[in-house]
């Protein structure tokens, strides 16, 4: 099977394949890539009416498993290089089953290319946010990663990105609802403060959505916050976005052209 078969799966009779070009590392990246195994939040793509609104991925990592252990290592060892790519070192069954990166991303402060093409990710940790020479961010057929921490906003190198962005929250192709926030989920919430940064007080943390440009993209971010005052300091979202913070569930959080 080529790649591009790969990518864009069988043609549709009639309709041949797109004609693309594609550099040397996402070609390669794209033949380690398991195209299976991906969740089912997008099986409404494609068909009329309202999509039902999907769970929030909360599903805990295995960090027990030898593939924890060797993205652990690969981490440490990559402390003091620019550009981590994990599908490139490790086996791809181990590869896929990894759901989010460890909290020890935050120590890749010499990091400025991070890539993750075909990942199986469902999350990334807010950690990523200490990724301070951070510059390239690319996510690109990862299609069971729908949103991006708020702490992504931490990283002021963050110039350039690649993401699936059908696959996203809010996206006004394919309409994928974001998911009902109440209280936060512990396998979600970071230590500090998403907006200030610094430790939850006795009201503890509130999630939010709100949609934000990130690099080339404008992306759903998920936000803790610790205050009203915090919540306030949200920037509003792009012209066509539902504006301020929001909880979720139906149409909010839709393009506004498309409500």
């Amino acid at each position: 099977m080529s790649i591009i078969r790969r990518i864009f799966g069988e043609p549709k009779p009639g309709k041949p394949l797109p004609v693309i070009r594609i550099d040397p590392v996402s070609l390669a990246a794209a033949q380690r890539a398991e195209r299976s195994g991906h969740c089912a939040c997008l099986s409404s793509r494609g068909k009329k009416g309202t999509p039902s609104v999907p769970n929030l991925h909360a599903e805990p990592q295995d960090t027990s498993a030898p593939r924890w252990l060797a993205l652990l290592a690969l981490i440490d060892d990559s402390r003091n290089t620019r550009v981590i790519e994990p599908s490139a070192t490790m086996p791809a069954g181990q590869w896929s089953d990894v759901i989010t990166l460890p909290a020890e991303v935050q120590f890749l402060t010499a990091v400025s290319q991070l890539r993750l093409y075909g990942s199986h990710l469902r999350r990334l940790p807010p950690e990523i946010g200490r990724l301070s020479a951070l510059g390239n961010l690319d996510i690109y057929t990862s299609y069971s990663l729908h949103w991006l921490p708020y702490e992504m906003t931490r990283c002021a190198r963050l110039r350039d990105t690649r993401m699936s962005t059908r696959a996203l929250y809010g996206n006004i192709k394919t309409r994928l609802p974001f998911p009902r926030l109440s209280g936060p989920l512990e396998v979600l919430q970071p230590q500090t403060c998403s907006v200030c940064d610094k430790p939850f007080g006795e009201c503890g943390a509130t999630p939010y959505w709100t949609t934000q440009r990130i690099g080339t993209d404008v992306a759903p971010l998920l936000a803790h916050s610790c205050s009203s005052e915090c919540t306030a300091r949200i920037p509003d979202a792009p012209e066509g976005y539902y504006a301020r913070p929001h909880k979720g569930g139906g149409g909010v959080g839709m393009p506004v052209s498309d409500l």
